[in-house]
């Protein structure tokens, strides 16, 4: 009622009150979500930073990043010009996207679990921080890191088996 006398009022000025936005109603759309991951998983396959593919199709990197993260919503000129940029068909976007099935077979990528770890913010600050090293020490903490990976792989199935673990004895190299 009031709504009405709002508007039947002259000279009252025309304004509508919203309420406080529900959890819902802030919460990003699932088919927003999936495309935002799939522009993300696109241009990691296609060996493209945010940086280079936001130069690209003339927006910041940050607002890439909103679009991966569906933070923002991405227009359809603005895919389009991604699908262009990336050199993949707009469709492939919503490729697995639940209620867009189509009556052929169009197999679905797999799920990696490293594309995620990329896309993610914690995967991005981890990639800024090597970018931003020599060369040279980057490579030896890629060396560390797969050491590492190679040790845990050792050393889970033993813990899972109910054998105690062996304590890692971590020697110097001489080569550092």
């Amino acid at each position: 009622m009031q709504f009405r006398k709002a508007f039947a009022e002259p000279g009252r000025p025309h304004v509508i009150q919203a309420g406080p936005k529900t959890e819902t109603e802030c919460s990003p759309h699932p088919a927003d979500q999936h495309v935002g991951r799939q522009i993300a998983i696109v241009r990691v396959l296609s060996d493209v930073s945010q940086a280079q593919l936001a130069r690209s199709i003339g927006i910041s990197f940050q607002q890439l990043q909103k679009y991966e993260n569906a933070k923002n919503r991405v227009s359809a000129s603005m895919l389009y010009e991604i699908a262009s940029s990336l050199a993949v068909p707009v469709s492939r976007f919503f490729g697995g996207l639940p209620g867009n099935e189509t009556d052929r077979d169009v197999p679905t990528l797999p799920v990696d679990e490293r594309i995620d770890f990329i896309a993610s913010a914690e995967g991005r600050r981890l990639i800024e921080g090597l970018v931003q090293l020599n060369p040279r020490v980057r490579g030896r903490v890629s060396a560390l890191i797969a050491a590492l990976g190679d040790e845990l792989a050792v050393v889970e199935p033993k813990q899972e088996s109910g054998t105690p673990a062996e304590p890692m004895s971590v020697e110097p190299r001489s080569s550092y």
